[in-house]
């Protein structure tokens, strides 16, 4: 892809989480100009600005769920977005405590004293970021085998099960997608078993072409179809989309139709804008609402170079 599209140097000229980013998925830059550029996201920037914050004892905002989005768990969510290097002490010293304070008896995680048994969707995160952080605990491979049960026959999963729940929620699925997905890179057991889970949730997604009731056609929710980040917990048709094309999925039609979407949102200067934001207390504002966006154009593009290949971006 030519490094000179307008759209990729202003990318470029973005925060080192964006930067290393697009070098890896939109230009021909080495592995050696990929790394050098992300391990500037600990020491400068937004990456640099987050591990600032981490208090003495190893937590964000004072606890480690919330106050959203301060929280330990946010934060690190956020960091793992940004592709702070795995391994880094301080994500290390926080896997720490969110394994330690999570861990529930029936082996998935639970923070909250009114829940009996596990949450799925804190579980799915909880699992992308140890997996990715690469954090050595076996009760890891806990975590994967309680997701696994929890697959319901729908395909996918839903945090409300546990109270009656049939029918499988976008917002938990893409949660346990994306953490199936980090732990089938690091050191899995079961392997087959993860995999044939991640096909049978991403068939839960295809099944409503990624935002559409399956019985209707309707929009399930409008807001999976505008674009956020972070996403933090949310669901929506861009996060999804940037999951597929990390698994280097096949390319099935039914997710045309937001493919159609991610196109129609382009402007005519080549960005996306950030569509929406999640409220909620921040330490600092990545990005405005209603501005281009560099994190919805740099995920949009590597989707549509996973889609089309090079030449839909010049």
């Amino acid at each position: 892809m030519n490094d000179q599209n307008p759209v990729i140097q202003w990318l470029l000229e973005g925060d080192a989480s964006i930067r290393w980013q697009t070098l890896r998925d939109l230009t021909d830059a080495s592995v050696e100009q990929v790394e050098k550029e992300r391990g500037q996201i600990a020491t400068e920037g937004w990456g640099a600005q987050l591990l600032s914050r981490q208090e003495s004892n190893g937590l964000w905002g004072g606890g480690i769920y919330s106050p959203k989005w301060i929280s330990t768990t946010y934060t690190m969510m956020l960091l793992r977005r940004l592709g702070l290097p795995p391994k880094h002490p301080q994500a290390l010293k926080a896997c720490a405590l969110l394994l330690d304070r999570g861990f529930n008896y029936d082996g998935g995680i639970n923070y909250f004293s009114s829940f009996e048994y596990s949450e799925t969707c804190v579980t799915g995160m909880i699992l992308s970021l140890l997996a990715y952080f690469q954090y050595e605990d076996e009760r890891i491979h806990s975590l994967a085998e309680h997701l696994l049960n929890q697959q319901m026959p729908d395909r996918g999963w839903n945090c409300q099960s546990y109270k009656g729940a049939t029918h499988s929620s976008f917002h938990t699925t893409i949660s346990v997608l994306e953490g199936f997905r980090e732990y089938e890179k690091f050191n899995p057991k079961n392997l087959k078993a993860i995999r044939t889970a991640q096909k049978q949730g991403q068939e839960f997604l295809l099944i409503h072409r990624l935002f559409k009731s399956h019985r209707t056609g309707a929009v399930a929710n409008p807001s999976f179809t505008r674009f956020s980040f972070p996403p933090r917990w949310h669901y929506d048709i861009l996060r999804a989309l940037d999951y597929f094309q990390e698994c280097k999925a096949e390319q099935d039609d039914r997710l045309l139709d937001a493919i159609e979407i991610v196109k129609r949102k382009q402007k005519t200067d080549g960005r996306w804008l950030l569509q929406n934001r999640h409220p909620g207390r921040t330490f600092f504002e990545i990005e405005k609402v209603g501005e281009p966006s560099r994190w919805n154009t740099l995920r949009a593009m590597r989707v549509l170079k996973w889609w089309f290949g090079d030449q839909v971006i010049g």
